[in-house]
């Protein structure tokens, strides 16, 4: 695809008026950033839960409908506002988030698959139930490796029942539905069993201006488990590896095959499909339409654009030369319990605990569920979601060794982490490389 861009059509925008609007206490961060570049900005958090989460770091309000003729740019930063991003587009606001069409692409995963298939990409067998028993069923009639997935919008915590299996026959699957079909039902109502395949899981990501993408892409690499080596629970996500990078052969045949139908649903915003790469392909496994988190901190880390000049230039459908950093960059998310559940008990004991930094530097720090008091960040909310820590490098190494070096300037009691964030990297890439991916 040919680059259009132009570097003349971005000089500084003066001071505008941003409102977010979030389920959950998600883009704090992007929001803080915005703010620290002269902008004014509102944010709006549903989530009772997250009440407090932001408190002196943002300003805060109860209804943000009566705030959306304030705004020069309407953020909604989650899937589950399109239709109302779709209004607001229409009656000529500057938006980005989602759209009806784009919100169905994540949230059903069904509706997704097929979207994927009719552009022509490659996709992985995958059966949806609503009835645990007709899946029971299916999986002794078709034994096999399959992956477990939740579809629809579901609560976060609802989030972690992903399950991944391991036996070739389906025998692990088959005893975890069968043994857990009564908390199943009441927690994940549609599901699909995905056949599963081996490989390097990788994402290719891009914003999108309403007509185009904006070029360098991302790729990144998530690491979801809570434990290092991925063990353990999915968790939304334990830290990222990425790096910036011209349209490649994954983008080519995966995201770049949406283009007409993401621009014609009015979609502004980051759009990326996580994939599994191996040698026979390149097969995508699910959309995410939304900023990601804690994508989002991390693309911060590497992007040296001013974050309000861009997302305003978008929402205008304006082409934008993105300005990042050669290299890559790693974000590690920190957290204390009950992380990644929810426990109102324990979270009251963590809760309130201040986050000390033994250096005042605060470079690659970045918001999670925060708050400011009298000039200290303390832990607030319910999640235990602490901070995300940033770093970039030349190397793979160098990013790493700078992100677990600022991580020592970090005091908070029971904090954990990975230690292993982007350390797959060099057998990854060799994989990559070979099958002529990254190119």
């Amino acid at each position: 695809m040919e680059n259009k861009q132009n570097g003349n059509n971005h000089e500084a925008v003066p001071q505008k008026k941003f409102l977010f609007i979030s389920w959950e206490s998600l883009s704090g961060d992007l929001a803080w950033q915005i703010k620290k570049e002269g902008h004014l900005v509102k944010i709006y958090v549903k989530a009772d839960y997250d009440k407090d989460v932001y408190n002196g770091f943002l300003e805060k309000v109860d209804d943000y409908k009566q705030f959306i003729d304030w705004a020069d740019v309407v953020v909604f930063d989650d899937v589950g506002f399109g239709e109302e991003a779709d209004e607001l587009r229409k009656k000529g606001k500057l938006v980005v988030g989602g759209s009806g069409y784009t919100d169905r692409l994540e949230k059903d995963r069904e509706f997704g698959q097929l979207e994927m298939k009719r552009v022509g990409m490659v996709i992985l067998p995958h059966w949806d139930f609503s009835d645990y028993n007709s899946a029971l069923k299916f999986i002794e009639e078709n034994p096999g490796r399959y992956v477990f997935k939740p579809s629809e919008f579901v609560e976060s915590a609802g989030k972690n029942l992903l399950f991944l299996g391991k036996d070739e026959d389906g025998k692990d699957i088959y005893e975890i539905i069968r043994s857990n079909k009564k908390v199943l039902e009441k927690n994940v109502k549609q599901f699909q069993l995905q056949k599963f395949a081996q490989g390097v899981e990788i994402a290719v990501g891009a914003f999108f201006n309403g007509n185009d993408f904006i070029y360098p892409i991302n790729v990144n690499f998530e690491h979801k488990k809570l434990f290092p080596g991925e063990i353990g629970p999915f968790t939304g996500e334990m830290g990222t590896l990425m790096y910036w990078s011209g349209s490649n052969t994954i983008f080519r045949t995966t995201l770049e095959k949406m283009k007409d139908d993401i621009k014609k649903s009015g979609y502004v915003g980051y759009i990326d499909i996580n994939c599994i790469a191996n040698g026979r392909g390149i097969y995508p496994l699910e959309f995410t339409c939304r900023f990601g988190y804690p994508t989002i901190s991390v693309q911060m880390e590497g992007v040296s654009s001013q974050w309000g000049d861009f997302l305003y230039h978008i929402a205008s459908g304006n082409n934008y030369e993105l300005k990042t950093k050669k290299g890559f960059q790693v974000g590690v998310c920190c957290a204390v319990p009950p992380y990644p559940y929810y426990d109102k008990s324990e979270m009251d004991i963590y809760r309130d605990l201040s986050i000390i930094f033994k250096k005042p530097n605060l470079e690659g720090m970045h918001l999670g569920d925060v708050k400011l008091v009298d000039e200290n960040w303390k832990i607030a909310g319910e999640s235990g979601y602490a901070l995300v820590v940033t770093g970039s490098g030349v190397t793979v190494e160098d990013a790493r060794k700078q992100v677990y070096g600022r991580l020592e300037n970090v005091l908070l009691q029971n904090m954990f982490f990975r230690t292993d964030i982007g350390i797959g990297w060099g057998e990854d890439s060799d994989k990559l490389q070979t099958w002529g991916y990254l190119y």
